[in-house]
């Protein structure tokens, strides 16, 4: 046993190599993504780990372990969830062999991007349960408490985190995962239950997986994963907490005492297994007190059932919550909602100074702009697009540019001002087609990463080929899963493959695809690459522009430099305009002239092309194309 400070999701892979797991598979996607990122750093021999394209690939590897028998972790963030969910219902209908576990990491308060997704509603339409730790430690233990949990009952078993408790660290005291003994993989062959095959198998199914998830319920209960604790003496509040919010529930408590308000006798029930819901717990929480409290981040799934057993038991105290208009379905919960909820249910007049500066952090923090780093070869094409779009005398609000999902989003900000729409995973290449289809009179363009092409971009370049849309598509090739932690993709160079993994080219895949014209450029090379877009967009068919350089953070930390751009201070005249027009980090404003960091400078020379006064100089270029 040994002491290690660990994060949330590291605990999830610690706690999975304990339960004996033996096929890990997910997609990068922050606050999930360290799990998988600890797991190849620490895997034993005889686990196998992998990146997989996206998330519904990655699900359907894992679920195909268990159900020849293996345990299996499957992770990903909420947004891949709805990836995945097209495969996932279908098995949690048929359920598993050996465990089959799926990590999910929501997050309130949109800390990460996308959509603010409560992904309890997939447990609650799946029949699965769900498992939601509160800290670290329980992150470890409830991990190893799914896959046992999962295979004594035959159903998938969700384990939901959020980014507070994903991201957040703490010191544990780790056990050497034992010498599991080695499991033979299961052939079975069983058209009920791996199939749908018929309407009569569907609704056998239907009703399995529903009496799975009692049963899962009744361990869950026999183990007290759900913890009442009652008051002495009956009446009071009884508050209902669920998952990342309980840390927060002793801090509110306090809160109000420092001020001076006694508010009698308080009952709480820490619910950690939100799927099923806890139904006999919460009945005995009605029957000892007169009002209630609920606090759960995002939708009001626990509170809507509580409203339920509350009618069947004639209580007729307040419930306290969102659906009473006291709390909100958006945004992450502090003690500052605690609070909050404790003062509607005993009408107390708080100070207003109750909460210090400590509450107000995201108010006091120093506004700055989202743009790609120093060096980043998206800047050029973003700077291509707009270069190219002017001279075909179009107006900038007059050419649909679609986005993608990572680092290509970033061009919807200043300086670029470029991209127009963000959706989900290779949805910029539909909304495109969209577009066209719309009537659109003029060039359409559409914008994607690398990964985030091979995640779920090519089944719509497939249809725009089909159906022979005319749009210019434009995949910025930096050949790292960089937005979400620098993971490997498909198209990242073989050396940092897994050992036997191999790396597929998108130079070679898309000419086989059967697209009208393509064309590689290199984005640190302006006025070629702004000749190459600019011929795409008035050429007929569908045309792909791709757009390659490696992560400068990436090949930074390899020792390159693409080359080196040094400032003639003589000639400049402090314009600003290689900071306006690039806005590179690495540029700043000094007392006689423009400024260059040399340590954040990775010499792509865009600086130096945009400067109309020479006074940048572009030193020789290495091709690390």
């Amino acid at each position: 046993m040994s002491l290690k400070f660990i994060s949330g999701n590291e605990a999830i892979a610690y706690g999975s190599l304990r339960a004996g797991v033996k096929v890990v598979s997910g997609y990068p996607g922050t606050p999930s993504s360290e799990v998988i990122t600890s797991l190849l750093k620490n895997k034993p021999e005889g686990v196998y780990v992998e990146w997989s394209s996206n998330e519904k690939v990655a699900f359907e590897i894992a679920a195909a372990a268990s159900w020849a028998g293996q345990r299996a972790l499957c992770t990903m963030k909420m947004s891949g969830l709805n990836v995945a969910y097209d495969s996932l219902a279908s098995v949690a209908y048929s359920g598993c062999s050996g465990a089959l576990v799926v990590y999910v990491a929501d997050d309130p308060g949109v800390s990460a991007g996308m959509c603010e997704q409560d992904s309890r509603g997939f447990a609650l339409m799946s029949d699965m349960p769900m498992l939601e730790p509160a800290s670290v430690e329980e992150a470890y233990s409830l991990t190893r408490f799914a896959f046992e949990l999962s295979e004594s009952t035959g159903t998938p078993v969700f384990i939901r985190m959020v980014t507070a408790t994903a991201l957040s660290y703490g010191g544990m005291d780790l056990e050497d995962p034992p010498v599991f003994p080695e499991r033979e993989p299961k052939l079975i062959k069983d058209i009920a239950k791996y199939t749908k095959a018929g309407s009569a198998i569907c609704l056998d199914q239907h009703s399995d997986v529903i009496e799975r998830l009692s049963e899962a319920g009744e361990i869950i209960r026999g183990k007290k994963i759900n913890r009442l604790s009652l008051s002495p003496k009956a009446g009071g509040l009884g508050i209902i907490v669920a998952g990342a919010v309980f840390p927060y529930l002793e801090e509110g408590l306090r809160l109000v005492e420092e001020h001076g308000f006694k508010i009698g006798p308080v009952s709480t029930l820490k619910v950690t297994a939100t799927v099923p819901f806890p139904a006999e717990e919460v009945r005995s929480l009605i029957k000892h007190c007169s009002s209630l409290l609920i606090l759960e981040e995002l939708e009001p799934h626990l509170e809507k059932d509580l409203y339920i057993e509350a009618h069947k038991f004639g209580f007729s105290g307040k419930i306290i919550g969102k659906l009473d208009g006291t709390l909100s379905r958006i945004g992450d919960y502090s003690a500052e909602q605690v609070v909050k909820g404790i003062a509607a249910a005993f009408t107390l007049n708080l100070p207003a100074g109750i909460f210090g500066d400590e509450y107000k952090g995201e108010k006091l923090t120093a506004s700055r702009p989202i743009t790609t780093c120093a060096g980043c070869p998206h800047r050029g094409t973003f700077l291509a697009i707009n270069k190219a779009i002017k001279e075909l005398k179009f107006k900038k609000d007059e050419v649909v540019v679609t986005g993608d999902i990572g680092c290509t989003i970033l061009g919807m900000n200043p300086p670029f001002n470029t991209v127009w729409t963000e959706i989900s995973m290779g949805a910029s290449i539909g909304f495109a087609q969209g577009y066209y289809h719309s009537g659109v009179k003029t060039p359409v363009i559409a914008t994607i990463g690398d990964s985030t092409f091979f995640h779920a971009g090519i089944p719509s370049l497939v249809n725009a080929i089909q159906h022979q849309v005319p749009l210019t598509l434009i995949i910025m090739d930096n050949g790292w899963t960089s937005m979400t932690g620098m993971q490997v993709s498909p198209g990242t160079d073989e050396k940092f493959q897994q050992p036997g993994n191999q790396r597929l080219d998108l130079a070679k895949i898309l000419p086989a695809l059967g697209i009208d014209h393509f064309k590689m450029i290199n984005p640190y090379e302006l006025e070629e690459s702004t000749a190459a877009i600019r011929e795409a967009m008035t050429l007929p068919g569908v045309k792909v522009i791709l757009s390659r350089q490696e992560c400068a953070i990436q090949a930074m930390r390899q020792g390159k430099r693409y080359g080196k751009s040094t400032v003639i201070e003589d000639n400049c005249n402090k314009c600003k305009l290689c900071i306006t027009v690039t806005g590179c980090p690495a540029i700043s404003l000094g007392e006689e002239s423009i400024v260059i960091d040399p340590a954040l400078c990775y010499g792509c020379g865009l600086c130096s092309q945009v400067c109309n006064r020479e006074a940048i100089e572009r030193g020789p270029v290495k091709d690390v194309l």
